[in-house]
């Protein structure tokens, strides 16, 4: 197994089985992230989770979509993100586990706190917290779920993380309760508890400008942007951190982490083979994602390093056969990080 960018057994960003939030200066981390409503199977998911914990990464990611994006056939259809991630809790020993992001319109918020929290159990600590507003109107439709305005989602969003956070960090023993204007709680348990405590690692991403600069400042453990340019990637970074000084909280309590699409070759005609498996240009993806060889691929981690502080990287993985695709990147550009 390679260690060199993975952390120890239980053992991540400071936290373990119990954890403390805080500022922490942690080893740059490669993470697995994967797109199963665009077609794959709980088995498929298994089988990368798996080659990926083997290889040495820190982390195993998923979407949270019901439906597919594209002209892809998405079969055999959907998977539930949170019953897969309680499968592959039982399946593996050391990958932390979450999504990027779950969508806040699927759930209600004190069910999710205790279908997290359970799956916090089954892992044994492993689990991290990625919630989003949700955005995709069409998985809506399609599946019957409710889809309010921008601003009610967000709304809806800002007291999820309230009541999410407040019932995992209500001591045992006492309850919890809520007034809303969405929702509202009376003389809740609070449970199960998780865990990790407090609470899980709570991971909030996005490029809006206002509310969720300020949002991740009073909620985020890690802040993630997905699929942008380092310019747009710096620029949100720093309204992250304005956003934490005016509420007296150091922004460097805040893990910065971006994710990019990944094709890695040794070659030319490898490069080309994996950027036409998922169909895309190998030029946009040098351009948009990390694409070309591990060199390339080192060189320019090296800058979104430099540009913008981050210290996670998750890897969009698109093509779930090509299992040589991650034991490659873990073998040629992880140890040169």
């Amino acid at each position: 197994m390679n260690d060199l960018f993975a952390g120890g057994p239980g053992v991540v960003n400071g936290w373990s089985g119990t954890h403390t939030l805080g500022g922490v200066d942690e080893k740059f981390k490669l993470r697995i992230f994967t797109e199963p409503q665009q077609g794959a199977t709980y088995d498929d998911l298994l089988r990368v989770a798996k080659t990926a914990e083997d290889a040495g990464y820190d982390a195993f990611f998923r979407s949270d979509h019901y439906l597919k994006m594209g002209s892809v056939s998405g079969l055999p259809g959907p998977t539930d993100a949170w019953v897969t991630l309680a499968g592959l809790a039982r399946e593996t020993e050391r990958l932390r586990l979450g999504t990027l992001m779950t969508a806040g319109t699927f759930r209600l918020p004190g069910p999710l706190a205790i279908a997290v929290a359970q799956v916090d159990q089954m892992s044994g600590g492993r689990v991290e917290f990625g919630l989003g507003s949700g955005w995709y109107e069409e998985e809506h439709t399609a599946y019957g779920i409710p889809f309010p305005s921008l601003k009610e989602r967000f709304d809806r969003y800002s007291e999820q993380l309230e009541i999410i956070t407040g019932l995992w960090e209500t001591p045992e023993g006492q309850t919890f309760d809520y007034q809303g204007a969405h929702y509202q709680l009376k003389d809740s348990p609070a449970l199960p508890k998780p865990v990790q405590r407090p609470r899980p690692p709570v991971l909030i991403g996005g490029q809006g400008k206002k509310r969720t600069p300020q949002l991740a400042a009073r909620f985020a453990d890690e802040f993630n942007l997905p699929f942008v340019d380092l310019d747009t990637a710096a620029a949100q970074y720093e309204r992250v951190a304005r956003a934490c000084s005016e509420i007296g909280r150091d922004p460097g309590e805040i893990v910065r982490s971006a994710a990019l699409v990944v094709c890695v070759g040794r070659n030319d005609a490898e490069i080309k083979r994996r950027a036409d498996a998922i169909s895309r240009e190998v030029d946009e993806l040098r351009l948009n994602g990390l694409a070309g060889t591990p060199a390339e691929v080192v060189d320019k981690i090296g800058t979104w390093r430099e540009r913008t502080g981050i210290t996670r990287l998750y890897l969009q993985v698109l093509d779930l056969s090509d299992l040589d695709h991650v034991e490659l990147i873990a073998q040629e550009v992880a140890p040169q990080l």
